[in-house]
């Protein structure tokens, strides 16, 4: 029987000028296993890499929603110390002090503040934005120069932190609306949803924030 080749090209057609079936030397069929052996080990290879991502990111869900909340940061009250569009991670509330910076939940939006005052605490701010905290002045080595404020302030001073409330303000005071004003008020201490330890992102400011 004679083979006839419908398309020019295949590998292992037939010799239609000979009449003759060309089978394929070994190194063509050598040529052809490496072809498929590559194409393979490139499947398995993103196969291998889908099952990781995979992984990884039911992983940090886990992670976030268990031990370490995930926050990406908006707004400007908190420059220097955090800008916009950075990533922290938190530990859960737990025990709460002075000076560390915190995420709460207000209106339905999650916020970044600094913890001020604690409960029964008594605050007072001078009108050049100098903070006192039960008669002490408050020393504040992470505001930058220039960056205090009395700014939004309608409380009356000095003001007694309520029990089981923080007293909270953002690092760029002039902006920052917080504590300061009746309409935020103290933090309720179940509305805490983290305090503030690590900047993953950018990965050029990626470390321990304070």
């Amino acid at each position: 029987m004679t083979l006839t080749q419908s398309s020019g090209g295949a590998q292992g057609g037939a010799d239609t000028k000979s009449g003759r079936v060309s089978l394929p030397d070994l190194s063509a069929i050598d040529d052809e296993l490496e072809r498929s052996e590559s194409a393979q080990h490139r499947h398995n290879v993103r196969r291998n890499i889908g099952f990781a991502l995979a992984a990884v990111f039911a992983a940090s869900v886990l992670v976030s929603s268990y031990v370490l909340p995930t926050f990406r940061i908006y707004g400007s009250s908190m420059t220097p110390t955090l800008r916009e569009g950075d990533v922290v991670v938190g530990t859960k509330p737990g025990t709460v002090h002075r000076g560390e910076l915190i995420a709460f939940s207000y209106n339905n939006k999650l916020l970044t503040k600094r913890v001020i005052g604690l409960p029964g605490d008594w605050i007072d701010i001078d009108s050049a934005g100098n903070v006192s905290v039960n008669g002490k002045r408050l020393s504040e080595p992470y505001l930058r120069a220039g960056a205090k404020s009395l700014g939004q302030c309608d409380i009356t001073l000095p003001y007694q932190v309520p029990e089981d409330t923080y007293f909270v303000m953002g690092d760029r005071r002039s902006v920052s609306l917080d504590s300061r004003l009746t309409q935020v008020g103290c933090i309720p201490k179940d509305q805490v949803a983290g305090r503030l330890a690590f900047r993953v992102w950018p990965l050029q400011s990626a470390g321990p924030v304070s």
